[in-house]
């Protein structure tokens, strides 16, 4: 088991590599929740999250013939890159095996920080095995994401950093995939000082650890696919689960709605881009999936890799869900000025039209009449009721199409 003295010799083995990122107040989080709410933004590192601490204290802790042979991990995702970026660093050849879905970019993002790339099998699963083949046929090192001891020393520097940055620290929430940053964190947190309190933050639709913590086991869950990619993971760690289990005081689920929210939040409150697993831990705060008022407490934002098209229907929903964005689809006579007459109706009332669509033959359309979907942006919830009752008291039927 990791102890204290590991994590304490992690930092300095890595600091003036590591990027000490910026844990800075969030009034609008601090607003929302009732605590004094910082932001630990893991997002800033190199390749966008803090999963370098871990790949670099575990290269740097290969003697020099495991170096010289090189070393081989399995990631869709973020310890992909910080893999591949770490090594090359240190002059270290690294294969990434990666499924063969990965998305493009993150394939291009991997082979970009030096790695070779692999890819293999429909899944994660698929890709670990072809990973841990490889490693003893080829005899290389193999890097865990998550169930390493100087993998999860590594990121438990996190932790030291916070108490450096943060003085009467109160609680810390923490994404949970296998479990690696939230032991280290949590030993690092609890040796040091045992009252403060850590709390881990899981997907609904995949929550491995509080399962396992309930069946005093890991288990495995079947897959299921969150939002929250890069904690998706459907077994803890066997040696993440007892450091959990000693150092962690709860772990509580978010659901898909509250992270894609709290990713937009993120956005437009902080100007923080945050991927799913970053921005769970604002996501359970926000939506107080913890009894906790008046703390001071940090919320770690891990990583910010997400998919531009991804972040587009985000922000889309969060509109929609906001009321900033509506479709109304109205049922108006089909001649010559009177969709004039509707959008002078509609731009009366300050509606911005972004989009509309035509429809004579179906939606039960009578005939010589049309049926006509507006896309509109607006003010907020009060302003769309306002646009309704506009629309009603001019004759004109409509639908809030959700």
């Amino acid at each position: 088991m990791v102890k204290l003295s590991e994590i304490q010799s992690a930092l300095g083995r890595i600091r003036k590599s590591i990027y000490i990122s910026p844990c800075t107040r969030s009034e609008p989080f601090s607003d929302l929740t009732g605590n004094s709410v910082y932001l630990k933004l893991e997002n800033r590192q190199r390749t966008g999250a803090y999963k370098e601490r871990g790949a670099l204290n575990k290269l740097l802790s290969l003697s020099a013939e495991e170096l010289s042979r090189g070393v081989i991990a399995a990631s869709a995702g973020n310890h992909a890159q910080a893999v591949a970026y770490q090594a090359a660093k240190l002059g270290v050849a690294a294969k990434i095996v990666m499924p063969l879905a990965t998305p493009l970019i993150k394939v291009s993002a991997t082979r970009g920080y030096g790695a070779e790339v692999v890819l293999y099998g429909a899944n994660y699963d698929e890709a670990y095995q072809e990973a841990i083949r490889r490693s003893e046929e080829e005899h290389l090192t193999f890097v865990h994401a998550f169930d390493d001891e100087a993998v999860i020393a590594g990121q438990g520097t996190l932790g030291l950093e916070l108490l450096e940055q943060i003085s009467d620290l109160e609680a810390v929430v923490v994404p949970i995939g296998g479990g690696g940053l939230i032991s280290g964190m949590g030993c690092a947190l609890k040796e040091t000082n045992p009252r403060i309190r850590v709390v881990g933050v899981q997907p609904a639709r995949l929550p491995s650890v509080k399962v396992a913590l309930s069946e005093g086991a890991p288990v495995t869950l079947p897959s299921a696919v969150t939002i929250a990619d890069g904690i998706a993971v459907r077994r803890v760690g066997e040696r993440t689960f007892p450091l959990v289990q000693r150092y962690v005081d709860e772990i509580v689920t978010v659901e898909e709605e509250e992270i894609a929210n709290a990713i937009l939040l993120l956005l437009e409150r902080e100007k923080v881009l945050a991927e799913g697993a970053g921005a769970a831990a604002v996501a359970a705060l926000v939506n107080h999936r913890i009894a906790m008022t008046g703390k001071r407490v940090v919320a770690i934002v891990s990583g910010g890799n997400i998919d531009v098209t991804l972040l587009a229907r985000i922000i889309e929903r969060g509109l929609v869900k906001d009321g900033r964005l509506v479709r109304l689809r109205v049922h108006l006579p089909d001649y010559p000025g009177a969709l004039h007459r509707l959008t002078g109706i509609l731009a009366q009332h300050r509606a911005n039209i972004v989009e509309t669509s035509y429809d004579r033959a179906y939606h039960n359309v009578n005939l010589g009449d049309t049926a006509i979907d507006i896309t509109m942006e607006t003010r907020g919830p009060d302003h769309i009721a306002q646009l309704i009752s506009a629309l009603g008291a001019n004759g004109y039927a409509q639908e809030r199409i959700l």
